[in-house]
């Protein structure tokens, strides 16, 4: 490494970020990274560990101390090199994944790791800046045209690799413009729909043909694909929402977090909206149910939009602060994590919004069909000492209310959408609903493959990436026979 000594002389040091008060009044990108120097002292951290843990640890297989060698030493496009050798998006992964390598991090274990995503993003926005990243044209076409359903990270990765090694590739969104979660889902103030917008250009370059504002399904029938296209990909994502069917589930002012979050993004782009499906949090109290990343960008949104109140219920227990014996080094840790929305939560309202251990027992109308107010409970949590699943019981004569004008399901997600194009083309489910594909990605039906969340179920944007490089060595060795295209193993 470039300098064996640096992790005992420098301590970790991210980014930071733009002040709470003043950020929650714009959609702007929140995050002020460091400059060269600072990201060099930072690689300098990487330790001559012998085993890259931080690597395996990475869905992407990412060569983590190669790069971060070269930015030490000032090799700055060669470490670009290097990181898109296993990442197509490295600037998705730096700004939205929760980065598990850094969990994985040797440093790990006797200090705080190296900030690996910090790392990962200077290397690749510093390749827009100087120009070092252009489009990547095949030099021979092949006679073999793709369809790939879905444009989220792992649709767009598996259309890119697949384009370079020169296959006519479609991609298909529903939407008007392409990106999936991270286009409607993620806020602007988290990733800047510029980041796509380059990587949009980029693959149109590379040959990729764009096709959106098309449902698949309903625009172009599954038998029109089967008959146009060599192979198939479904990269579609997990999409039907976990519901909480209790008593006063009907009332207006009820909605899933993939209604309310699309609508603010799309107000943002300039996208329009159903104006008979205007959901607004401005001056109203609103309940986030659900305490994951989707709930923590319901909080952000929220408070952008005019929110008199926000809280946050987790129907789990509070995490522990550092890692126990469930959650040894490496693996990836649940662990209690304040988000950026939930200090600015804290900064604007002036308490913590989160609750944990609480159960929702009804909703309770204003008396117009309007949402008012929430019952809940408070829970405790058994652990069996077999190590089974821990047991929820409610606390005797502990229910309360909690006022209300927009109530918010961030629970997550079961399994993509069965009716219309997976129904038409007869896949099969695996238990969970997800689609059912054997190790190389191929569905039941011939010619067929899926990746991503539609496959393996909701998860990360760093597993979405390489679920659709996974998706594309497959499919390409299918119809060429053989392949050079690399992907995590």
């Amino acid at each position: 490494m470039g300098k064996l000594t640096g992790f005992k002389e420098f301590k970790r040091q991210n980014g930071s970020y733009r002040e709470e008060n003043e950020r929650v009044a714009h959609w702007s990108d929140i995050y002020i990274p460091q400059d060269s120097e600072g990201i060099k002292t930072q690689a300098a951290r990487c330790m001559d560990c012998g085993i890259p843990f931080c690597s395996s640890g990475c869905p992407l297989g990412n060569i983590i101390p190669d790069f971060n060698d070269l930015v030490y030493n000032d090799q700055w496009k060669k470490a670009l090199q290097v990181l898109h050798t296993t990442n197509n998006f490295p600037e998705f992964t730096g700004k939205i994944c929760p980065a598990p390598c850094e969990s994985a991090c040797v440093l790990g274990l006797i200090d705080d790791p190296i900030a690996i995503e910090d790392i990962e993003l200077a290397i690749v926005e510093r390749g827009w800046e100087e120009g070092w990243i252009k489009p990547q044209p095949p030099a021979i076409r092949t006679n073999k045209s793709i369809a790939v359903v879905g444009s989220g990270p792992s649709g767009m990765a598996a259309a890119q690799q697949l384009a370079r090694v020169g296959h006519k590739v479609t991609l298909f969104e529903r939407n008007e413009a392409i990106g999936g979660a991270m286009r409607f889902g993620v806020p602007d103030y988290k990733l800047p729909k510029t980041f796509i917008e380059r990587r949009v250009e980029q693959m149109k370059a590379e040959g990729v043909i764009i096709k959106t504002s098309t449902n698949v399904g309903q625009d172009i029938t599954a038998d029109d694909l089967k008959n146009t296209f060599d192979a198939i990909c479904l990269t579609g994502g997990s999409t039907e929402p976990r519901d909480l069917t209790i008593s006063g589930r009907e009332l207006k002012g009820i909605y899933f977090a993939m209604d309310f979050l699309p609508q603010s993004n799309r107000r943002v782009s300039d996208l329009p909206v159903k104006p008979d499906f205007d959901i607004t949090a401005k001056g109203k109290k609103v309940v986030v149910i659900g305490g994951g990343d989707t709930g923590s960008d319901c909080i952000g949104t929220s408070l952008r939009q005019g929110a008199s109140e926000v809280t946050q219920l987790e129907l789990l227990p509070m995490p522990p602060k550092e890692r126990d014996n469930s959650q040894p080094w490496p693996v990836f840790p649940r662990l209690y994590k304040t988000s950026t929305s939930h200090k600015e939560a804290m900064a604007t309202l002036g308490h913590d919004i989160r609750l944990f251990s609480i159960g929702t027992k009804e909703f309770i109308s204003d008396g117009n069909g309007n949402v008012s107010a929430l019952r809940c409970v408070k829970l405790n949590w058994i652990m069996p000492e077999d190590g089974s699943r821990p047991i929820m019981e409610e606390i005797p004569d502990s229910e309360f209310l909690i006022e209300a004008d927009l109530i918010l399901f961030a629970m997550g997600f079961l399994h993509p959408e069965h009716t219309g194009l997976l129904d038409d083309l007869g896949v099969d489910y695996d238990p969970r609903g997800n689609v059912a594909t054997d190790q190389s990605f191929k569905t039941s039906i011939d010619k067929v493959f899926a990746a991503g969340d539609m496959r393996r179920g909701q998860s990360l944007v760093v597993h979405a990436i390489a679920e659709g490089r996974k998706l594309a060595k497959e499919v390409d060795e299918y119809l060429m026979g053989e392949t050079f295209l690399r992907c995590p193993e």
